[in-house]
């Protein structure tokens, strides 16, 4: 579950796997699978951001031995982008 504020201020703990969709209009509302709709004085990119920390945090615990596997392919993909990077600017 993610920690969110309603729009009075009063916290709100959401079942992020439950999100259909977040939409900024202006406020954050979040449609959930259910059809009921919430909204949040988060930005929808905080939303994103949190869940994703959640679903992280969860995997971790699920599969702690995967941290080192994981941390080496953030590392290459992270080189890969740099190497393309550096050749799309070279070929400019």
């Amino acid at each position: 579950m993610i920690q969110l504020t309603r729009l009075n201020g009063s916290p709100l703990a959401v079942n992020c796997d439950l999100i259909k969709y977040a939409e900024a209009a202006p406020d954050t509302v979040l449609t959930l699978i259910t059809g009921e709709k919430l909204i949040v004085l988060e930005p929808c990119s905080e939303v994103s951001q949190l869940t994703l920390e959640f679903r992280a945090a969860v995997l971790r615990k699920a599969w702690p031995e995967a941290a080192q596997a994981l941390i080496a392919k953030s590392v290459h993909d992270a080189d890969q982008i740099a190497r393309n990077h550096d050749r799309k600017a070279s070929q400019e």
